[in-house]
């Protein structure tokens, strides 16, 4: 697949953080500087991207697991948004596999990541 930076941003990033009620362009830029260094799709020069990470942010399954039970599970709001983003079979059969087939998803995970670390520091 490839995408340039430009259609990810106003085709994935900036709909699904506007989806979430964020609409702060440091987001954005935030999530599309994380895409272009964790990924080795089109976007990046020469990726980073751990072994172990699943789609275009490279989100590990230790980390979309951590994120659901020690973040989300505590913002039933936010954890209904998100999960309304992801597939209704996929998500129960191998919730990790939407990372990697579903761009609307993993950015909302990512953005939610940055979000739970932020609080952790």
């Amino acid at each position: 697949m490839s995408l340039s930076a430009k259609e990810l941003e106003q085709h994935v990033i900036r709909p699904t953080l506007e989806y979430l009620g964020v609409s702060s362009q440091s987001a954005i830029d935030q999530l599309l500087s994380s895409a272009q260094s964790e990924s080795n799709c089109s976007l990046s020069h020469g990726a980073n991207s751990s072994p172990d990470g699943v789609g275009l942010f490279q989100i590990t399954p230790t980390s979309h697991r951590e994120v659901w039970d020690k973040y989300l599970a505590f913002r039933p709001d936010l954890a209904s948004k998100v999960r309304g983003l992801a597939s209704q079979r996929l998500f129960l059969l191998k919730p990790d596999l939407e990372l990697g087939s579903n761009l609307s998803y993993s950015t909302a995970i990512a953005w939610v990541i940055t979000q739970y670390h932020r609080e952790l520091h």
